[in-house]
């Protein structure tokens, strides 16, 4: 296709009010489901066939999944009573009270669910018991029978290691993630249909929030994962929602703004400490209480659960790295048990203090039954020297939590970096950040930055669910957004005498390259929309192009330079006519997800499409 920047303001208006009032379906859809017109929903200052919908109750529900990687919780609220936010508390077979589940599924041998959660951690730790008790018996061998499967939802990030995912040998990680939201979905639904009566799939709004990492392949994924879950009726259902972490816990955090003096035109700083991502984000305070993002938001691994693998390495160099990898192939559930009994007695206490700190020793055939049978040459020599016991010190849990801290620290230094010092204030959210060792180190390195306007809430643990449930009951918080990729879709134009010569295509003189729609780092309001008017290439063109590719770089030559990777495949049909047949092509940056309209200038046909997303 050829690009036409120089598009009549004129036409364009009156296509914008053909788009709103129009409902035309793409030359493939064949559904006549309002649901499916998502794209219509999010045009600016109209008001839309599905906001009505989700209004048309006055007892409608809130609720958010907040998805974290390695653990699960969810809130919700009623439109009719919007303060007061429920987050659910009660898990399973855990007699505490818990706002978040462990991310953790227990299948048979042909991957059907067993337990999940708090459940299949139980039953894994009772294993490990009922082990040692029977060690002469064929209980001994139980942990062989089910598989267990854990931060699988870590699949979902672009471009990152994935060796600290740990899936059974044929399971899809795309199955998981609907086997676990089936679960949760089932708790939700069992709770409002009982308790209030709801009718879960037309009065429920669900917002989901995601890792900032998360790029639209991702939150295609987890959207279809949810629908094969049951959470939506249809795939595209404006009844489910997204939103990143660390917006939600700003969001929520806004209420402590007046008193760290933080006021309009002021910006702050949201550090979301999970239990796999730690997420950053800057935002400005605007008038009528609205946030816009002044910079790109960031976000790296090293959660608190980094804490818990540095345990395993420690363990690792006791025993060997092999029977390490043995116990976690075979006994999965023993490992399970011994890192929730490291955080239970080290980790949750652990405030960097030699005085605060209780040693203890593990013993290793209890928490590991079936280890001595993997433990070989100079390890198993010093093992049976210490009767298998292992002494954990003050000094190992402290080179546990140190090489995370630091990598938090240094996401922090370079967004302050970023953000040219100008941070009114730091608040930290996150399970992870309820660490007193963190808290301290964190108020250490910034508190002269910061002017010591750096805050811990109260209960850190459940700032991302009730912050995303405040932002589904006014969507209207978020004003604006910066992008972390450019965008830009492949377009043909002449070859010129600079270009690579292997760039030219065959028989004509002409090269196709990469051409921005829009750059990276810009900040836009909610509901951009992108506008180009393209031209097929010859009269007889029967389809047209509007593949759409991604770079975090500020802009590309071509669509295979590297950096840029294809977000999405789309085309359109092309009618043959004797004229130019311009294309406005309209590119929508929603919420969270972006929605693609191409409209047949000379025809009047509309086309949409959420993408086709390919595995990046």
């Amino acid at each position: 296709m050829m690009s036409d920047n120089e598009g009549d303001d004129n036409v364009l208006v009156r296509v914008m009010n053909n788009i709103v009032l129009d409902d035309d379906d793409d030359d493939d859809d064949t559904s006549d489901d309002s649901d499916d017109n998502d794209f219509i929903r999010i045009i600016p200052r109209a008001k839309m066939p599905d906001d009505e919908k989700e209004n048309e109750k006055s007892d409608d529900v809130v609720i958010d999944d907040d998805d974290k990687n390695i653990r699960v919780g969810f809130a919700y609220a009623t439109k009719s009573n919007p303060s007061n936010i429920y987050v659910h508390e009660k898990w399973q077979e855990y007699s505490g009270r818990d706002y978040k589940t462990p991310t953790v599924l227990k299948y048979d041998d042909s991957f059907n669910v067993i337990s999940w959660g708090y459940s299949a951690m139980a039953s894994s730790s009772s294993s490990s018991k009922n082990n040692k008790k029977n060690k002469k018996k064929k209980n001994k061998e139980q942990a062989c029978d089910f598989k267990l499967a854990e931060r699988f939802k870590l699949k979902l990030r672009p471009n990152k290691k994935t060796d600290k995912i740990y899936l059974p040998e044929g399971l899809d990680y795309k199955k998981a993630i609907i086997d676990y939201l089936t679960k949760i979905r089932e708790v939700m639904q069992n709770l409002l249909e009982k308790s209030r009566k709801i009718d879960f799939f037309k009065q429920v709004l669900i917002i989901m929030t995601v890792p900032t990492e998360f790029d639209n392949r991702s939150v295609t994924i987890m959207r279809e994962c949810a629908f094969k879950a049951g959470l939506i009726k249809q795939m595209t259902s404006p009844r489910l929602k997204f939103t990143t972490e660390p917006e939600a816990g700003a969001i929520n955090c806004m209420s402590f703004l007046k008193d760290l003096n933080v006021g309009v035109e002021k910006t702050f700083m949201l550090v979301d400490c999970g239990g796999g991502t730690v997420d950053l984000t800057t935002r400005r305070l605007l008038k009528d209480n609205k946030l816009g993002e002044t910079i790109k938001s960031r976000g790296g691994d090293c959660g608190g659960s980094f804490v818990d693998d540095n345990f395993i390495e420690f363990l690792a160099s006791k025993v060997g790295q092999s029977a390490i990898d043995l116990i976690r192939k075979n006994h999965y559930s023993q490992l399970q048990y011994a890192v929730q009994e490291f955080c239970r007695r080290a980790k949750y206490p652990f405030t960097g203090q030699v005085n605060d700190f209780k040693p203890f020793e593990l013993d290793l055939t209890e928490y590991f039954p079936d280890i001595k049978q993997y433990v070989k040459g100079s390890e198993r020599v010093e093992m049976e020297k210490e009767e298998w016991n292992i002494e954990l010190k003050f000094d190992d849990v402290k080179k546990m939590f140190d090489p995370v801290i630091e990598k938090i620290i240094e996401l922090i230094s370079k967004h302050l970096d970023e953000s040219n010092n100008d941070v009114s204030a730091m608040l930290l959210v996150g399970g992870f950040s309820e660490s007193k060792y963190l808290q301290e180190l964190i108020s250490q390195k910034f508190q002269d930055r910061l002017q010591n306007k750096i805050y811990f809430p109260e209960h850190p643990a459940t700032a991302i669910v009730e912050g995303a449930v405040k932002y589904g009951l006014n969507r209207e918080v978020i004003a604006t957004r910066v992008l972390k990729w450019t965008y830009g879709t492949d377009v043909a134009r002449k070859w010129k005498s600079d270009d690579p010569e292997e760039r030219k295509l065959p028989g004509i003189d002409q090269v196709v390259e990469f051409s921005q729609l829009i750059e990276c780092e810009k900040e836009i309001p909610i509901n951009k929309v992108v506008t180009r008017i393209f031209t097929p290439g010859c009269i007889f063109q029967r389809r047209m192009g509007l593949d759409i590719y991604i770079t975090e770089e500020h802009d590309a030559d071509f669509c295979d330079s590297p950096g840029v990777k294809l977000l999405g495949k789309w085309s359109i049909k092309l009618p043959i006519t004797l004229g130019l047949r311009p294309v406005l092509f309209l590119l929508v940056f929603g919420e969270i997800e972006i929605s693609a309209i191409a409209i047949n200038l000379e025809t009047g046909r509309k086309h949409k499409t959420r993408f086709e997303l390919l595995e990046l």
